[in-house]
């Protein structure tokens, strides 16, 4: 089945311009003109990825995101005219999963989001592997963090936690291989393999990870000059 992209721009000729490219490539296409339609549309129709403009009047793109984040599992790939650093940190720190600045290319837009999925596939592939050779080798043991790598979800003590695409790949990453120290880059190349971005973005989830984690399950533990690894209980 074709993947549900959900475009959101208050610029019709943007809207129009990204639709017909994504259609090109076989995308099916949502169009949304206001922050209130597209939440709309998402609460009607399943949507697979949002390429979401931040400057929008009434509500704006950060506040759309904070809704969807709230509610939906979705990767959101955000439009601005913003192209400070500090604005890309804001969006992702959000929820957003990556970040585009205008004036856009529209083949790299269209690339990031083929990229996006190819990686998901790749993932879903490795990660089933990697379950079987697991249970096959390693014993059941108990963790109070629990992940559901076909759905996205995350538990933690049987509370759902509220990550983006991109924070559920990188604890899932760090969790498949635990007590190993994984450098920023190990991890940036996992995630976001051939997708565009920047490998500063992996701190800045890591942030947020430990942040909806808390304070007491601190699993992720800094390597300072090195990296990550994830560690549960005593070293």
């Amino acid at each position: 089945m074709a993947k549900i992209i959900l475009v959101v721009d208050d610029e019709p000729d943007i809207v129009k311009l990204i639709t017909k490219s994504l259609k090109y490539e076989q995308f099916e296409v949502v169009p949304a003109y206001s922050g209130g339609e597209a939440l709309a549309k998402i609460n009607e129709i399943h949507i697979d990825f949002v390429v979401l403009d931040i400057m929008m009047p009434e509500m704006d793109g950060l506040e759309v995101c904070r809704h969807i984040r709230s509610n939906f599992n979705i990767p959101i790939l955000f439009l601005s005219a913003r192209d400070r650093d500090i604005d890309k940190i804001i969006g992702l720190e959000i929820g957003a999963d990556d970040y585009m600045t205008k004036p856009f290319s529209i083949q790299e837009l269209t690339t990031r989001i083929k990229a996006h999925f190819r990686k998901v596939d790749r993932m879903f592939e490795e990660w089933n592997g990697l379950h079987q050779d697991n249970a096959i080798n390693n014993p059941p043991s108990f963790s109070p963090l629990v992940l559901n790598e076909q759905t996205f979800e995350a538990f933690l003590n049987q509370q759902k936690l509220d990550l983006s695409t991109k924070e559920f790949q990188i604890l899932a990453f760090l969790k498949n291989h635990p007590n190993n120290v994984l450098t920023r880059e190990q991890i940036y190349e996992n995630v976001w393999g051939d997708e565009y971005g920047e490998i500063n973005t992996v701190t800045v989830h890591i942030k947020n990870i430990r942040k909806k984690l808390g304070n007491q399950c601190d699993f992720i533990k800094t390597i300072w000059g090195i990296g990550y690894k994830y560690v549960e209980g005593q070293e």
